[in-house]
């Protein structure tokens, strides 16, 4: 699984150290401020009698000063609502108190459930995840221009410039797929990331920094096709996540270096 061969007293032996690793992670804690924090959940498989992929909830924070770390992992048998309420419950345990956006997956009903952990806090609903529905919801010969003309919505400079888009892109499609250009028009969390700094735009409009982390641990997965239990799970992503905070949590993440006086301002007027 590790691409190595290690003898049996060897495994036991980091076992052990990694028992403890992943319990001194899950009870650590946290910064106070995070400017975005990330919240997405992929699936693993699990043995419990049978075996089924399940939920792992991953929560990915970065602070005003743009170093990002995993604050919290959960494993569930389904991803629901509810259970991003524990997580989010159990990060305001740890000591997250202040926090400006949560750009979480395109879960319904989490933007509730944020809401009610962290009513001040701002939310951004996914792009990549709004496209990926709309282009569930229109036909293939018209997904090209549904997309196309999305594209300038989410892209335009100003918050002036995204609503004449999504104006003109209602006008083009309203009378063909009036459920998902109403689904647009009544989402208020579309251009949240606008009203954050320019440099910062392109890292949270999206959850594609967390998504591509759950890539990279899926690559890892396929070395063994499943877990045995759930702490066997628990050893493999407490190694996981330790080494990429290690790995980040020294690094300033793209464009932050160039604005955090004025996410310490928005912390202030927030």
């Amino acid at each position: 699984m590790y691409g190595h061969h290690y003898t049996k007293q060897t495994v036991s032996n980091i076992t052990a150290t990694v028992i403890e690793d992943t319990a001194a992670f899950n009870r650590r804690p946290l910064n106070n401020r995070y400017a975005v924090i990330y919240l997405d959940a992929t699936y693993l498989s699990i043995r419990r009698d049978t075996v089924l992929k399940e939920s792992v909830y991953f929560a990915l924070g970065i602070t005003p000063e743009g170093y990002k770390e995993i604050l919290s992992y959960q494993i569930f048998p389904t991803e629901s609502a509810y259970n991003w309420g524990v997580v989010l419950k159990d990060l305001s345990a740890r000591g997250v108190d202040e926090r400006l956006l949560f750009v979480p997956d395109g879960l319904t009903g989490i933007k509730d459930t944020i809401a009610t952990v962290y009513p001040k806090s701002k939310h951004q609903t996914c792009w990549v995840h709004l496209l990926r529905n709309v282009a569930m919801s229109v036909r293939v010969k018209d997904r090209s221009d549904v997309l196309s003309e999305l594209k300038r919505v989410y892209q335009s400079a100003t918050l002036n410039e995204a609503l004449e888009a999504l104006n003109a892109f209602s006008e083009l499609f309203h009378y063909k797929y009036p459920k998902v250009v109403d689904q647009l028009m009544n989402n208020s969390s579309l251009f949240t990331f606008l009203s954050f700094p320019k440099a910062i735009r392109s890292s949270i409009y999206t959850t594609n920094l967390i998504e591509n982390y759950n890539k990279h641990l899926k690559r890892y997965t396929k070395r063994k096709e499943q877990f045995p239990n759930e702490d066997s799970l628990n050893r493999f992503l407490s190694n996981q996540v330790n080494q990429f905070n290690h790995r980040f949590i020294t690094r300033v993440h793209k464009g932050f270096n160039l604005c955090t006086a004025e996410l310490l301002e928005m912390f202030e007027k927030n």
